[in-house]
């Protein structure tokens, strides 16, 4: 369990770039270099994360942490991969720090985003090759990539991954000798009730209990974590009208700009606005509505989860699944275009210091950490010059 937080922590001290990009943090980190889960587990908790509201880097984590130490190790990979940045815009909203005009903070931004570009492809590589191995799944593949960067929206994320699993299913089924036990799913089914309820009675039983400014900080926040599909940028739109009139205009797009500017999930907005509210401690505002906002996706996933992994070993989902992992390329593919490579590439020497860092990746697998050091070197030279 320790090892478990100890390995997310450090990855939310340095993973900058995003929901995408810390997809393929935890892909090298967790499937290549540590083998604490497969190709397929990873493809297929990415496919559940895509289908649920909430933070979709985050319940990866989660899931990546269950899958090493249940549910304590699911807790830990939160707080790890969470805190770092929970504690910077805490910081960030109590001392009233202006983040965007540091100079220094701003190029070790523009270094991050140009890391993130090479893990991404670093883990579309690697997906790819497990995974497009025929003309279905690359014409699967393919139809994704262009569907997404044409629409956008929650059905446009949704689509693609719906309707290769039903093609998939139909196309390419494939016999299993992986059956499902029946008790097995007896007790998944059971688990999934307690959750899904669970999460139910927080969207309602808060705003039932006798006002108190505590308990309305936490029922703004879970209300927001409950329906936000499309990664942490969605946030913002959705939180807006919810907690209008009970902070300052100001303090959510302040929020959100601080939100972008150090690393781990975009969700930790929460930890800055959480300070903000009128009759609560700035230090417990931000702890209540940090955990506010997180906890809906993790009761999601949680109660998703076992259902899925059932439905996963039934016989009639293998076919499904191929064009699923498919789609998930795809779909990264698309979201390593738009925004990685467009937020991170603006010129000829951006693209070579991308490609040489894809290529030393690949060929020596060195960590993260150094390539990071030498974009700092390189965006530091570049704003000198």
């Amino acid at each position: 369990m320790l090892e478990v937080f100890y390995r997310f922590f450090l990855l939310g001290c340095m993973s900058f770039g995003g929901p995408v990009a810390h997809i393929g943090y935890f892909q090298r980190e967790f499937v290549d270099k540590r083998k604490w889960l497969s190709e397929e587990q990873f493809s297929s908790a990415l496919s559940l994360c895509q289908f649920l509201p909430g933070p979709a880097s985050s319940q990866l984590g989660m899931y990546i942490g269950h899958n090493r130490a249940g549910y304590i190790g699911a807790l830990f990979a939160f707080l790890g991969f969470t805190l770092p940045s929970a504690l910077l815009l805490t910081f960030a909203a109590v001392s009233a720090s202006s983040l965007g005009q540091n100079e220094a903070l701003s190029i070790l931004i523009s270094a991050a985003k140009l890391l993130a570009v090479v893990v991404v492809a670093d883990a579309i590589w690697t997906m790819g090759k497990k995974f497009i191995t025929d003309k279905a799944t690359v014409v699967t593949c393919i139809a994704t990539t262009a569907w997404i960067l044409w629409q956008t929206g929650l059905i446009a994320q949704l689509a693609p991954i719906v309707i290769a699993g039903v093609f998939g299913a139909f196309l390419l089924s494939k016999p299993s000798s992986n059956t499902l036990d029946k008790h097995e799913g007896e007790r998944a089914g059971a688990l999934s009730v307690v959750l899904f309820t669970l999460f139910a009675l927080l969207l309602v039983v808060p705003a039932l209990l006798p006002q108190s400014a505590t308990v309305d900080v936490f029922n703004y926040f879970y209300q927001a974590g409950s329906f936000v599909f499309g990664g942490g940028h969605v946030v913002l739109p959705l939180l807006q009208p919810i907690i209008e009139g009970n902070v300052a205009d100001n303090v959510l797009i302040e929020g959100y700009a601080a939100a972008q500017l150090v690393p781990g999930p975009m969700f930790t907005i929460a930890s800055y606005v959480g300070t903000s509210f009128d009759g609560v401690n700035p230090y417990l505002g931000s702890i209540i509505a940090t955990i506010a906002i997180f906890l809906p996706g993790a009761l999601l996933l949680f109660g998703a989860m076992p259902v899925w992994q059932s439905v996963m070993r039934n016989p009639q989902f293998a076919g499904a699944v191929t064009l699923i992992n498919a789609a998930v390329v795809g779909l990264l593919l698309a979201a390593f275009y738009r925004p990685v490579w467009l937020g991170a590439v603006h010129n000829a020497f951006d693209i070579f210091v991308v490609v040489i860092g894809f290529v030393v990746l690949r060929k020596y697998s060195i960590s993260v950490f150094w390539l990071l050091a030498a974009m700092l070197l390189y965006k530091g030279g570049m704003s000198i010059i």
